[in-house]
């Protein structure tokens, strides 16, 4: 994805669900064929057996965009939210509610961010909202773009990148993972508003089972926990001694 993200004229997508690669296939084919855009799509499937939800309605957009909400964080009784519908923002809890965090995932990894999110309310008390992104590459370029139009525009209101569109509203750090290397989730760090932590797989490749690949290039979901309760940590809102706790409790 990194290599991709080099060629312009390359849309690349890391989806996770069935339905991101139908709308992502859908909108490819209208722009090639249809419009008769100069563009080509590269896009990441794996072979991994896995349960595939329906489309979130209203969502198609957003994934094009390359990120949408797939779980707004839970209400303060602790029961976990469905997909959300809205494009552009997934609302937070008010202030004062409780810790939150911002879990960001793409491709296969998407779900060990889900049980991550899982741990972090079962073990810790702390809601997360999930966010897919389909595409780092493509949320980076809409960054770049926004930052030349404002640098152009300087007396015409400043643009917001859709990055920042969508955790604005949100609260706490955020944490993404992928499969790829940290350069490829790093794309849009200059869009996020706040703490940004990424995971990736850096370091030599690698002959394994999934779990052990996963814990061994620490993207695995108790991975995934231990650098959002670090953020949050970092940030002031937790005691370093529950980083330490998770870290042992998980091994």
């Amino acid at each position: 994805h990194i290599m991709a993200a080099n060629v312009p004229n390359c849309v690349s997508y890391d989806p996770a669900f069935a339905y991101e690669l139908a709308v992502i296939i859908h909108a490819g084919m209208e722009r090639m064929y249809m419009r008769g855009d100069s563009v080509f799509y590269y896009i990441t499937v794996a072979n991994e057996n896995y349960a595939h939800p329906a489309l979130p309605q209203g969502s198609e957009e957003a994934i094009i965009k390359g990120m949408y909400c797939l779980r707004p964080a839970p209400p303060a009784n602790g029961k976990k939210g469905g997909p959300s519908t809205r494009l552009r923002a997934c609302p937070g809890l008010d202030p004062g509610t409780g810790l939150q965090v911002q879990l960001l995932g793409s491709g296969s990894i998407l779900r060990e961010v889900i049980a991550a999110a899982d741990l972090l309310m079962q073990d810790f008390d702390i809601i997360a909202t999930i966010w897919s992104a389909t595409s780092f590459t493509e949320l980076g370029r809409d960054g770049v773009d926004t930052q030349r139009w404002n640098r152009l525009h300087p007396e015409q209101p400043p643009r917001i990148s859709y990055v920042e569109q969508c955790l604005t509203a949100t609260q706490g750090p955020v944490i993404a993972a992928t499969d790829y290397v940290r350069s490829y989730p790093d794309q849009i760090r200059p869009c996020v508003p706040r703490r940004y932590v990424t995971l990736g797989t850096e370091g030599f490749g690698r002959s394994d089972c999934r779990q052990a690949l996963r814990r061994f290039f620490e993207v695995d979901r108790q991975h995934i926990a231990v650098a959002a309760l670090k953020a949050l940590a970092d940030d002031g809102a937790l005691p370093v001694a529950k980083v330490t706790e998770a870290i042992v409790r998980y091994g």
